[in-house]
């Protein structure tokens, strides 16, 4: 709480205006990184191509169930969308030396990567999500992710035994040179219960090594069971 005079209050809370601009310009950043990072993959498979997805969005009549308010604090231990057979392990993680949020490692590739220190998946905002798409050899937990659909089903089982249920809602495809962080990590409407679930897309570039789109599947809390 600020003491001082109105020319003081003036200066501190333009100060704290700005720090906080800044905090989230270097947020976004580091997400933005954690999205190339994660989803960058060796490419021996064919991932799916941009074209593919980015027209699925949200196509006009699909019935979208209201949602449900969100539900108090628990970390994830399980996600599953029964629709496209993925049933994985999700494991918290970090940022990296880089300040990017450090992905599941490679020699772990059914996994699933949770931004451990952003929102916890059932509670208000955007949960963040992300897995590989393949290995040099084999697919990997997100192969299958272009081909969610709106109106399917994602549960988050949680470590307090409550399972998260959301709603897809959209599924785009977003291109590396216009990757847009605040539309992308950002919660899509306030006081709803989010989750991102993030891989890669498009073609793979042998140049640069890493594949030139992200696949992301919005959805948002719809029903819960044993809270």
């Amino acid at each position: 709480m600020d003491s001082g005079d109105g020319a003081s209050g003036g200066r501190t809370s333009g100060t704290g205006r700005l720090l906080t601009g800044v905090a989230w310009a270097v947020l976004l950043l580091g997400l933005w990184l954690w999205g190339r990072e994660a989803t960058e993959g060796p490419g021996s498979t064919s991932a799916p191509t941009t074209g593919d997805v980015a027209a699925v969005g949200r196509p006009p009549g699909v019935p979208l169930p209201p949602a449900r308010r969100p539900l108090r604090p628990a970390q994830p231990s399980k996600v599953e969308i029964p629709s496209i057979g993925i049933t994985a392990p999700v494991m918290a993680r970090g940022l990296d030396a880089t300040g990017a949020v450090d992905p599941p490692p490679y020699a772990m590739p059914q996994t699933v990567g949770w931004f451990g220190t952003g929102t916890l998946p059932g509670a208000e905002g955007a949960a963040l999500f992300v897995g590989h798409v393949d290995t040099r050899t084999k697919p990997a937990v997100f192969y299958g992710l272009s081909a969610a659909r709106p109106g399917q089903k994602v549960r988050v089982t949680r470590t307090d035994g409550s399972v998260a249920e959301f709603t897809i809602d959209d599924v785009q495809v977003f291109d590396r040179d216009r990757f847009d962080a605040r539309k992308v990590y950002g919660a899509r409407q306030p006081g709803r219960a989010e989750l991102r679930l993030i891989t890669c897309g498009g073609a793979y570039d042998r140049v640069s090594g890493s594949y030139t789109a992200n696949v992301v599947v919005s959805a948002y809390l719809t029903d819960a069971r044993g809270i």
